[in-house]
C-alpha cells in the first residue's frame, strides 16, 4: 500500500501549451524573377489561398507575404521590416535571385532562407552549380500552396524542437528523405493530416481558448536528408519519436546513394527500441522483404495512391485515429472508442 505522503505527492500536471512554439513565422519575404513576382501579385492566390488552409485547419496568424524582384527591393523591405523567412523562386534565365539570396545571408546570418523552383532541365542544370549550402530546405513548386504551408510549419518545427520537447516533451515524427520532388508532395499530405488530427483532438478541451492551445501540441515533422542526420536527431530525441518514416535510399558515410541506408537506419533503430513504429518507403518492390524482417510497414513509391497508403499506415501505426482494443491472441478487434467521452 502506498504512504498517505507518496499519495499526496501524486497529482496531475497540466500541459503548460501557452509556452509552446513561442518562434513563429509572421513575415515572409519572396525573391522571384518579374514574371512569377507580376503571376503571384496579379494572381493574389498565396496570401488568400494559405489563409484559407489556416482558418480550414484551426491555425492562426497566417503569414504575411512581400514580393520583391530586384535586389533594391529587397533591400529596402529588408531595412524597415523584420522578415522571419525568405523565398527564393529561381528561373532558368537568371542567376540574379541567387545573388540576392547570398547577399542577405551574409548580412543575416540567422534568417533562414529556402529554395522553391520547379524543376526544369534549365533549373537543375544551374541550380548544380550554385552554392546551396546557405539554404536551410530546397523544395520543388508545383502551385500547390499547400506546400507554403508546409514550408512555414517545417521552418517553424526545426526552431521550436528543443525548446518544446525539453518543455513538455512534445513528440516528433521522423522523416528521412533526400528526394525533393518526393518530399515536396509528401510533407503537405503529412502536414494535413497531423494538423487535422491535432484539431479533432482540441475539440475535448473545454473553450476555445484551450483549443487553440492544445493545438500547439501537436507533434512536430522534422525532415533528415542522410543517415547520419537522422541517427543524431533519433539520438537527441529518442525518448520524443512517435515514429520514423524513411525512405530506402540516400546518402551514407562516403555514399552519395546508399541503397540500404534506410533499411540500416530502421533496422538499428528497432534494434534500440523494438516496439518504435517504423514505415519503409521505396521505390524498389524487393525492399518489402526487408521491411517485414525488421517489422515495418512498406510503402511503394510507385504507387498511384501513395499518399493516401501512407497517411493510413501513419493513422493506423503512430496512434492517431480510433482506439481500438484487441484480442490479444486473434488480434481482432473488440471494441473502438472514437472520443475521450
Amino acid at each position: 500500500m502506498l504512504s498517505r505522503l507518496k499519495l499526496n505527492q501524486l497529482y496531475f500536471k497540466d500541459t503548460n501549451y501557452v509556452n509552446l512554439i513561442l518562434k513563429r513565422i509572421f513575415n515572409v519575404l519572396l525573391i522571384a524573377n518579374p514574371y512569377d513576382a507580376f503571376m503571384l501579385e496579379d494572381d493574389g492566390r498565396i496570401e488568400e489561398k494559405l489563409f484559407d488552409e489556416y482558418a480550414s485547419l484551426g491555425l492562426r496568424y497566417p503569414p504575411r507575404f512581400t514580393l520583391v524582384s530586384t535586389k533594391n527591393e529587397a533591400d529596402a523591405h529588408l531595412a524597415v521590416n523584420n522578415f522571419d523567412l525568405v523565398i527564393v523562386m529561381p528561373s532558368a534565365d537568371s542567376s540574379d535571385v541567387f545573388d540576392i539570396a547570398r547577399s542577405i545571408k551574409n548580412r543575416y546570418k540567422e534568417l533562414p532562407l529556402v529554395v522553391l523552383t520547379p524543376f526544369s532541365h534549365g533549373i537543375t542544370a544551374r541550380m548544380e552549380h550554385e552554392d546551396l549550402s546557405i539554404f536551410e530546405y530546397v523544395f520543388c513548386w508545383l502551385g500547390n500552396t499547400d506546400l507554403l504551408l508546409s514550408i512555414i510549419k517545417l521552418i517553424e518545427d526545426k526552431m521550436n524542437l528543443e525548446h518544446d520537447v525539453q518543455e513538455v516533451g512534445v513528440q516528433m515524427i521522423l522523416l528521412v528523405e533526400d528526394g525533393i520532388r518526393f518530399y515536396s508532395s509528401v510533407l503537405p499530405e503529412l502536414y494535413k493530416f497531423v494538423l487535422q488530427q491535432s484539431l479533432d483532438f482540441a475539440t475535448e478541451a473545454l473553450n476555445g481558448h484551450q483549443r487553440t492551445l492544445r493545438m500547439r501540441g501537436r507533434p512536430k515533422i522534422v525532415l533528415a536528408r542522410t543517415y547520419e542526420e537522422a541517427m543524431d536527431l533519433y539520438e537527441k530525441y529518442q525518448k520524443n519519436v512517435l515514429g520514423v518514416i524513411s525512405d530506402a535510399r540516400y546518402p551514407k558515410g562516403d555514399n552519395p546513394k546508399d541503397p540500404l541506408a534506410g533499411v540500416k537506419l530502421l533496422r538499428e533503430i528497432h534494434r534500440r527500441d523494438r516496439y518504435l513504429p517504423l514505415i519503409l518507403e521505396s521505390a524498389e518492390s524487393n525492399n518489402a522483404g526487408y521491411a517485414e524482417e525488421i517489422g515495418a510497414s512498406f510503402i511503394d513509391k510507385n504507387s498511384k495512391k501513395m499518399n493516401i497508403d501512407l497517411r493510413e499506415a501513419v493513422r493506423e501505426n503512430f496512434g492517431f485515429g480510433d482506439f481500438i482494443f484487441r484480442d490479444p491472441k486473434t488480434m481482432e478487434e473488440v471494441m473502438r472508442v472514437r472520443n475521450l467521452k
